[in-house]
């Protein structure tokens, strides 16, 4: 017996579901078969019984009255039973429905808070590592710099030369930083770098993330951008979820140019009502975040205008679809930037 019951279960990733079980006479079989026995076996008895001569010959129309009036009832105590059966049947996978639904809610809901936990601070934290890496490399190249400056200064010849006139004095060589050895910023790592690393394993994002938190208006832009997604992620607010209405490169143009207001509201093209709602809320009672978007718009602003000088129409698309730019939309709508 323990081992059938086994058999007619198997495991599901909600748990264990209960497989509905071939039964074979249930009680409202039995009394099904009970009701029509008895009434067979009283018809009987009354035919039988009631009438003198059982063995006379009746007409036809007396016959079929008969075995109507015989086997109606049994069909439709038959007909009764089999609406039972179902309704039990229906009655059991209908809980058996709503318990699958319920444990499908548990585990969404478990997911959403487990990637709240742990995928924002994973992205954080890596993008911190960054951060300090490009520090560090930039702290080294600063002292190697200084130290060989010091070197080289005992060998300068000790006699003063005469001061030349403003027009042609040469800039003096006072070192240099990692911004300056640094090769510029290409345009496809810039626009991969602020639509940030997919996953865990993109390889490529995080190399685009590397190379821009080198450029200092660059990473300047990308700090300012994961304050403010983690921010708008504690409203269960992502980026990924909002599909804006996209605005012609002209537009963009315009807005880089300087051009604000009507002129450029297409730009504000997300309609997501619960965002635009819960951002508002959030911009009118938090101060850290009503700073943190402000700063962000600051220096999107400042990025766009210096993009927008030698991207081209598709790059100019291309940048409008990353989580940055989305975030820009969004707040750039509830700040009145649009208006």
């Amino acid at each position: 017996m323990a081992d059938t019951s086994k058999s007619q279960s198997r495991p599901t990733p909600l748990g264990i579901y209960d497989k509905p079980q071939a039964r074979g006479v249930t009680g409202i079989e039995a009394v099904a078969i009970a009701l029509s026995a008895l009434w067979l076996l009283g018809s009987a008895a009354f035919f039988m019984l009631g009438t003198d001569n059982p063995t006379s010959s009746v007409d036809g129309l007396q016959f079929l009255v008969t075995m109507l009036a015989v086997f109606m009832p049994v069909a439709m105590i038959w007909v009764a039973a089999t609406a039972a059966r179902s309704s039990r049947v229906m009655r059991e996978e209908s809980q058996r429905l709503q318990a699958a639904i319920d444990a499908i809610r548990q585990a969404y809901i478990a997911q959403q808070q487990g990637r709240d936990l742990s995928s924002e601070p994973s992205v954080s934290r890596k993008l911190d590592e960054i951060a300090a890496a490009a520090r560090n490399t930039e702290t080294a190249l600063a002292t190697f710099q200084s130290s060989r400056r010091e070197s080289d200064a005992p060998k300068r010849a000790p006699t003063p030369e005469p001061a030349p006139q403003p027009d042609d004095q040469p800039a003096l060589a006072l070192g240099t930083t990692a911004e300056d050895i640094a090769p510029p910023l290409a345009t496809t790592d810039f626009i991969r770098a602020l639509n940030f690393p997919e996953t865990a394993e993109d390889e490529a994002g995080f190399a685009a993330l590397r190379k821009a938190m080198k450029d200092r208006d660059t990473a300047q832009l990308i700090q300012a951008a994961q304050d403010i997604l983690t921010l708008l992620s504690q409203d269960g607010i992502y980026m990924d979820d909002l599909r804006p209405d996209r605005a012609r490169p002209e537009i963009w143009r315009q807005f880089a140019s300087g051009a604000r207001g009507r002129a450029v509201a297409p730009l504000g093209g997300v309609r997501d009502r619960s965002s635009l709602a819960l951002t508002a809320g959030r911009m009118k009672q938090d101060p850290i975040f009503r700073d943190a978007a402000h700063h962000f718009l600051r220096r999107f602003d400042k990025a766009i205008s210096a993009f927008a000088e030698t991207a081209s129409d598709a790059e100019l698309s291309e940048l409008s679809d990353t989580r940055t730019a989305r975030a820009f939309m969004l707040l750039g709508r509830v700040a009145g930037t649009f208006d």
